[in-house]
């Protein structure tokens, strides 16, 4: 505001300036002063409530359908403890179903939020499960309980570290 004020003194000032020394021969005009814009930014749109409700329902679906997620990685375990291959095998492609449909679920519910970013972030969220989901070595690795218990906390960390951000607890 005072910039304003300022602004408008000092053009009267020396329009005031420029009308008294003004000779009709003169041929040099008064300096033009440009004066920037103080103009008001719009203020930040506030996605809280929205996002709240986004990361309330990936947290849902993350904790029902990664128990569904379990359930199959606890038979392939089983199966291969019991060196029976073939069942084994049908569990390990359920498993990567379950976590790919996580990321389905998810990459859908962050679609509908209102900060862009988050809607980002859900997509990388569900292209690190789909990406887990085909990655044979990923299931290969994993034996025994132990070997789940050792690897899933790191691996859950990475699928979900991109909506971390907007929706940690």
């Amino acid at each position: 505001m005072r910039r304003a004020l300022l602004a408008v003194a000092l053009g009267g000032l020396l329009m005031t300036a420029g009308a008294c020394g003004s000779d009709a021969k003169s041929s040099t005009a008064a300096p033009t002063i440009v004066v920037p814009s103080s103009a008001p930014t719009s203020p930040a749109p506030d996605y809280a409530a929205n996002t709240k409700l986004v990361c309330d329902k990936v947290a849902t679906i993350f904790r029902e359908d990664m128990n569904d997620f379990s359930t199959e990685m606890g038979k392939m375990i089983a199966r291969k403890e019991a060196d029976e291959t073939a069942a084994a095998d049908q569990a390990e492609k359920a498993a990567a179903a379950k976590l790919k449909s996580v990321g389905a679920k998810i990459e859908k519910e962050t679609a509908k939020a209102e900060n862009p970013d988050l809607t980002v972030a859900g997509a990388a969220s569900a292209a690190k499960l789909a990406q887990s989901a085909k990655d044979a070595r990923f299931f290969d690795s994993i034996k025994t309980s132990k070997d789940l218990d050792s690897k899933i906390q790191t691996k859950l960390a990475d699928w979900m570290s991109p909506v971390t951000g907007f929706c940690a607890a």
